[in-house]
């Protein structure tokens, strides 16, 4: 994976392409962000789908562009559903995001979570640096669903991951680091409000997933994805707030501003550093 030919003019494109597309993505995700999800899916422009009950799950895979699978809450039932739409998904060739929230926490989110990956084949891992961790095997510290470790070598662990699941995978944190089994690619974006906020984890893996139903490059919609997210953190800070809650609002008046003009004019220099 190279940065040198990720400039503000390839971001505006597929910021646009995003917005010209419309792509239906369905999520299966926890009752505690539905409402941010489905809200985000619709400012960067695609077409949100919450179906997540057995039968209702493949039959809706079947119409969207992408899936995301987020394993914040696993009830009986819903688990089900997320292989049948991920089978379908699988079967169309249209990208599967994988958001294992709170994986490393619970034995049962590990197995919830083996158990998809053995079955299913994703496009994009998306998850904090202690769910990474976790699903690469290395040492993780995850309270509930929040990474709470060092990670010094998160570069390496997320590049193991996508080499032993052909996935590219998407490690956020302060930086977020985007990898696959070329290489690695350090993000510096967003704004310390994002960590304030509930449920800004699962915005960014529908986000990514939003980007791979439009773009034809699983890469390119990972990266592009994670930046656009967290240069929008950063100007729902610069539009004033008074706490967490008016900047949550900031956040999805910012994403929704997010345009292939307004990017353009943006400068990425010294935001993307190649690491692997």
């Amino acid at each position: 994976m190279s940065v040198t030919d990720i400039d503000a003019g390839d971001l505006a494109e597929s910021v646009r392409t995003v917005r010209e597309t419309e792509p239906l993505v369905q999520s299966l995700t926890n009752t505690v962000t539905i409402n941010d999800v489905a809200n985000v899916t619709l400012h960067w422009g695609g077409l949100p789908v919450m179906a997540d009950s057995f039968g209702d799950a493949g039959e809706m895979a079947d119409l969207a562009r992408a899936v995301l699978i987020n394993t914040g809450q696993v009830p009986d039932g819903r688990v089900e559903a997320m292989h049948e739409a991920g089978k379908k998904a699988n079967e169309r060739g249209i990208p599967v995001v994988l958001d294992p929230v709170g994986v490393g926490s619970t034995p049962s989110r590990e197995a919830v979570a083996e158990s998809l990956l053995s079955e299913i084949d994703f496009t994009v891992i998306n998850g904090n640096y202690g769910e990474i961790s976790a699903l690469a095997g290395v040492e993780a510290e995850v309270k509930g669903v929040e990474s709470v470790g060092d990670y010094e070598e998160i570069e390496r662990t997320a590049g193991s991951l996508a080499e032993s699941t052909g996935a590219t995978v998407v490690a956020s944190g302060v930086d977020d680091v985007v990898a696959d089994a070329d290489g690695a690619v350090r993000l510096t974006a967003g704004d310390e409000m994002l960590g304030e906020v509930v449920g800004t984890g699962c915005m960014l893996g529908v986000t990514v997933a939003t980007f791979c139903g439009a773009l034809e490059d699983a890469r390119e919609a990972a990266v592009h994805g994670t930046l656009a997210f967290g240069l929008a953190g950063e100007r729902a800070a610069e539009m004033g707030y008074a706490g967490p809650g008016s900047y949550r609002t900031n956040f999805r008046d910012a994403v929704a501003d997010v345009t292939g003009d307004t990017v353009a004019a943006l400068s990425l220099e010294d935001r993307l550093e190649q690491v692997r």
